[in-house]
C-alpha cells in the first residue's frame, strides 16, 4: 500500500514527489532554495550531479509507504534504472514554500 503524493501532509514535499514521478526536473528545481543541499547515506553530495544521476537520467520513481514529522519524513520504495527498487528514507527541511535540504538513504 502506498500513499498518493496528493495525500501527503506537507504540500511542498508532496509537490516534490509529484515532480520526481513526472520526471519534471524544472518543477523539482523550482521547489528547492537556491542554496539547497542534500545527502545520500550520510554523505553530502553535489545536488545537481546527484539528482541527474539518481533521479532524472535514470527514471527515478517514489512510491511513498509512510510519512511522519508532518509529512517531512518519508519511507519510500524508490526505484530507478540504475539500482532497481529499494526501501529508502527521505527527510526534508522545508523553508516556506521551498526545500532547503533533503537527506536520503537506505532504510
Amino acid at each position: 500500500m502506498t500513499i498518493a503524493h496528493g495525500k501527503l501532509s506537507d504540500p511542498v514535499v508532496s509537490r516534490l514527489v509529484a515532480a520526481v514521478n513526472a520526471h519534471d526536473k524544472d518543477a523539482f528545481l523550482g521547489l528547492l532554495t537556491p542554496d539547497a543541499t542534500m545527502s545520500d547515506d550520510g554523505s553530502d553530495r553535489d545536488l545537481q550531479e546527484w539528482i541527474d544521476k539518481e533521479i532524472f537520467d535514470s527514471g527515478g520513481h517514489m512510491d511513498v509507504v509512510s510519512e511522519s514529522d508532518g509529512g517531512r519524513s518519508l519511507l519510500v520504495n524508490y526505484r530507478n534504472d540504475t539500482w532497481g527498487e529499494m526501501r529508502t528514507a527521505w527527510r526534508f527541511t522545508v523553508d516556506g514554500d521551498r526545500i532547503s535540504r533533503f537527506e536520503t538513504g537506505q532504510a
